[in-house]
């Protein structure tokens, strides 16, 4: 009758083939011969058939749904991360479900996430808690933190982690910052109870120690722009004890202590102060910034976690394995050598009218 959809038996049956074959043949990954298949599509599309992925989810057990719960979406770093993601797990046949946290409690919204028969977890920038992490491990369902790493304690649930060379980053630009004559070096941290911001500043802490300087001083970002340019503000308020070099635990903050120098404090990037991020986002090459950062490799991140969920869909052993992916050190315009020139102009009052 008109309008009624076109089943698979209906395809199988104007094809010349069975049912399974047509099932077969838009199943990501089933083995079908290629006269097989060109029957089935020809006959599929002279129907109008449309595979109904629900129906299939039942029949396999597989929705081919993997779950995404994501905070910090207006972190430049995790849109490069979510186009690179959705187009990976594509390329396998697989699609995301995304759903956007406030906070980084992600409970209530994996529990959702469940409701949906989802194969795989990934959560990127939040956190999970160990009992809903072992119901996902009851259920078989793998779970991998992206930028992120649980404490591991003995019964723990499998759950696996990819993250990037926080502490060797960290160490790097500190050590770099030292090369470059600086002194008076502050940090600007991301969220406090982040294991991204802990491991970053612990590895800057070790650059700083290796080269017998501390901390000059430290002011709190969050991860957040409008927080970044407000503790800018704070670190240059006396112009007499102001850093010669800041580093920002994200480029998203970096940018917006760059701007806060320039164009609300006149002081002079890089000539007065040195700025350095962490991630290597696509802005940090724009002309107008040009930053020295440490690189968070994308795409490397993104394959490693592919990897970790599909090898555990497929074989359905669950697993716990924490993987680092190694970034390189990114020397751009924002750092120049200190001399002592520049360190005392820094340290002169200003005229506030000028």
């Amino acid at each position: 009758m008109p309008g009624d959809r076109v089943s698979s038996i209906d395809v199988a049956r104007h094809a010349g083939v069975s049912q399974s074959a047509v099932s077969r043949t838009f199943t990501p990954g089933a083995s079908v011969g290629a006269a097989t298949r060109a029957k089935v599509m020809r006959a599929a599309q002279a129907l109008g058939y449309e595979p109904n992925a629900l129906a299939r989810s039942l029949i396999t057990g597989r929705s081919r749904i993997i779950g995404l719960v994501v905070s910090q979406l207006d972190n430049l770093f995790y849109p490069a991360v979510l186009e690179h993601l959705s187009q990976r797990l594509q390329a396998d046949g697989f699609h995301l479900l995304m759903f956007v946290a406030d906070d980084t409690d992600s409970d209530a919204l994996v529990e959702k996430m469940l409701q949906y028969r989802v194969d795989g977890i990934v959560l990127g920038a939040v956190t999970l808690s160990s009992a809903l992490a072992q119901r996902c491990t009851a259920a078989g369902i793998p779970v991998v933190l992206f930028n992120r790493v649980m404490a591991r304690r003995r019964g723990s649930p499998a759950v696996s982690s990819v993250r990037g060379d926080n502490v060797r980053g960290g160490r790097l630009l500190a050590q770099h910052l030292l090369e470059r004559g600086h002194s008076r070096i502050a940090f600007i941290a991301g969220r406090e109870d982040s294991s991204t911001n802990l491991e970053r500043e612990r590895g800057f802490i070790q650059g700083l120690a290796q080269g017998s300087q501390h901390l000059f001083a430290r002011a709190v970002g969050g991860y957040d722009a409008d927080q970044a340019a407000e503790a800018t503000r704070a670190l240059f308020r006396s112009r007499r004890k102001a850093p010669d070099a800041v580093f920002a635990a994200s480029d998203q903050m970096a940018l917006a202590v760059i701007d806060t120098l320039r164009h609300q404090l006149s002081v002079r990037v890089p000539e007065e102060v040195s700025v350095v991020g962490f991630d290597n986002v696509p802005q940090s090459c724009w002309p107008a910034y040009q930053l020295t950062t440490f690189e968070q490799p994308v795409a490397p991140m993104v394959e490693a976690t592919v990897t970790l969920l599909l090898e555990q869909i497929r074989s359905g052993a669950l697993r716990s394995q924490s993987l680092i992916v190694r970034g390189q050190l990114c020397v751009r315009v924002t750092t120049r050598m200190r001399t002592r020139a520049s360190s005392n102009r820094l340290a002169q009052p200003t005229d506030p009218r000028s």
